[in-house]
């Protein structure tokens, strides 16, 4: 198994890096997290990798951080979930998110990541839960009305912001909000800047 790999950041496509070690061009596929992370092309960068061996093939996934790691093998764990689906669920949602949602069991969240079904989310809060630890940033978002973030959320996309966009800004948005147009607020005058 392939613990990490540290090269020279070859080629940065949409999904995927190319790593150079020892004159061998690693393609890695990451999540937009790790993604953004990364530095520019010709300059060193250290990923930690899980290595997917199938019949069809090998395939090398990279992670910017360990947690980051740890969490796609959490998902991974789960049933109908694989690897493929675990980085579009770490595109999508940051780590912190994820940890919080699957504490909560909050599926309206999971549900936003294209191709995860309501059922396959089921099983993954139900499988996880026991496995992942509330993020210390759970406590700042303990006095958050969820009912305000959904009732946001369905507003911005009312406005015409993408459904994952709308979430997204509504819970970042919501803390120190009382009320549901506090919210939409914030979030319009984030957007206008």
């Amino acid at each position: 198994m392939i613990n990490f790999i540290e090269g020279k950041v070859v080629d940065k496509q949409d999904g995927y890096v190319v790593i150079e070690n020892n004159q061998i061009g690693y393609e890695i596929f990451v999540s937009n997290f790790t993604q953004n992370k990364l530095p520019f092309e010709n300059e060193m960068a250290r990923l930690f990798t899980y290595m997917s061996v199938r019949e069809d093939g090998i395939t090398l996934y990279g992670f910017f951080s360990k947690e980051e790691k740890d969490m796609f093998l959490k998902l991974i764990s789960v049933s109908g979930i694989g690897p493929k689906m675990a980085m579009g669920i770490l595109s999508n949602i940051s780590i912190v998110d994820l940890t919080n949602a699957i504490f909560r069991q909050d599926i309206k969240m999971l549900c936003t990541v294209k191709g995860l079904g309501k059922k396959t989310a089921e099983r993954l809060l139900v499988e996880l839960k026991d496995k992942t630890l509330p993020t210390s940033t759970m406590v700042e978002s303990e006095d958050v009305n969820m009912n305000y973030i959904d009732e946001a959320t369905d507003a911005l996309v009312s406005l015409g912001v993408g459904k994952n966009e709308a979430y997204r800004l509504a819970r970042e948005n919501a803390k120190q909000c009382s009320s549901v147009e506090e919210i939409i607020t914030k979030v319009l005058r984030g957007m206008g800047n």
